[in-house]
């Protein structure tokens, strides 16, 4: 027999790598996505397009908000894992929508909890995706984070994440619930949201090498995060539902690089010569073309910088790669390669449309 997963946030990147994953192996897999006066599936609309993986995918209108769509939908399809990934996960928008993405991100693990609770779904095992967004200070001595580091928040995002964290735990240890908590460093891709940094300079770069004369701005170029790819990250989250015990587990690569370095990355796969000048928010970054000339690339805008910034993440995944057996198939570069690719096809697409119209 089948087994049967329910995703939340199906329409995001990690939703619908997951979907694809699962499909792979053989699940039926449902998804909740919120009901939008916009179509919002298109990670999702090539499944439909496989006739062998269509058959075993759905798709349920529900809302991590809304208490009775959750109960209503896990109710009538009885999942043996639930994967919740669906939040407001824009940390600079959390601080312009606290009270929303506490809603959704904090108390929407609450309500699937209680939905597994109160349906007496003692056998479904439960994956709350959590976020190295916990950690809000610098490391100790060890210089990354483990799943033992202190954890203290720096943005409404962090703050409702330390929730669903800890409600995960209470959980698990009050009502014996097989509960889970992914403590997931950045994970990009090309499916990776258009507002996100990794993506913005991906882009951007797509539409330079077709001729654009777009200007990027950018906030903390010193920022240094630990970058991996989302495709890693999910079988990851898979692997930790299969264990005898649950358990909690940071995913990481163990490697970090500023926001800069990205950038010189990126230019250098592309060949592209740049030039830095300047410091702090007066930081330019120059392209030097064949002629020798300086185009401006990139600037510092002030309004990108949040209010509390967070300089340095990075994770230590040795339990997480012991435990779960798991080797990183891609590494950063390997990552900018796959976006950068994606993005330079789309941004080709997007201009022969534009001729067309």
């Amino acid at each position: 027999m089948k087994k049967v997963a329910l995703i939340t946030g199906i329409t995001g990147q990690d939703g619908s790598y997951l979907a694809e994953y699962l499909l792979e192996k053989g699940y039926k897999v449902h998804g909740i996505k919120r009901k939008s006066s916009s179509f919002n599936t298109s990670r999702i609309d090539h499944i439909y397009k496989d006739f062998h993986l269509a058959s075993n995918f759905f798709l349920h209108y529900g809302d991590l908000a809304d208490s009775n769509s959750l109960v209503n939908i896990i109710s009538k399809i009885k999942p043996n894992e639930i994967y919740n990934l669906g939040a407001q996960s824009h940390v600079g928008h959390s601080f312009e929508i606290p009270e929303y993405t506490s809603e959704v991100s904090g108390l929407g693990s609450l309500r699937i909890l209680e939905a597994m609770r109160f349906l007496g779904l003692k056998k479904t095992r439960f994956y709350q995706a959590s976020t190295s967004e916990l950690f809000g200070q610098k490391p100790g001595s060890l210089n990354s984070f483990n799943e033992n580091s202190k954890m203290v928040p720096k943005s409404p995002y962090g703050v409702s994440k330390l929730y669903s964290y800890w409600i995960t735990k209470v959980y698990r240890e009050a009502y014996n619930f097989y509960a889970c908590n992914g403590i997931l460093f950045n994970h990009e891709s090309p499916r990776r949201g258009e507002t996100f940094v990794t993506r913005k300079i991906t882009m951007f770069l797509a539409k330079k090498v077709l001729g654009s004369n777009e200007i990027l701005y950018l906030g903390n170029l010193n920022a240094k995060r630990d970058w991996g790819h989302a495709k890693d990250y999910v079988e990851m989250q898979w692997k930790i539902l299969q264990q005898k015990k649950p358990d909690d587990y940071v995913i990481a690569t163990g490697k970090t690089v500023s926001v800069r370095d990205f950038i010189n990355k990126c230019c250098k796969f592309l060949n592209f010569r740049i030039k830095w000048e300047g410091k702090g928010i007066n930081e330019k970054a120059y392209l030097i073309k064949k002629n020798k000339k300086k185009e401006l690339l990139i600037k510092v805008d002030k309004k990108y910088y949040r209010p509390l910034e967070i300089d340095y993440l990075k994770g230590n995944p040795k339990k997480a790669f012991k435990k779960l057996k798991y080797k990183l198939k891609n590494n950063l570069n390997d990552l900018i390669k796959d976006m950068l690719e994606s993005d330079i096809a789309l941004a080709k697409k997007n201009n022969l449309d534009e001729e067309v119209r």
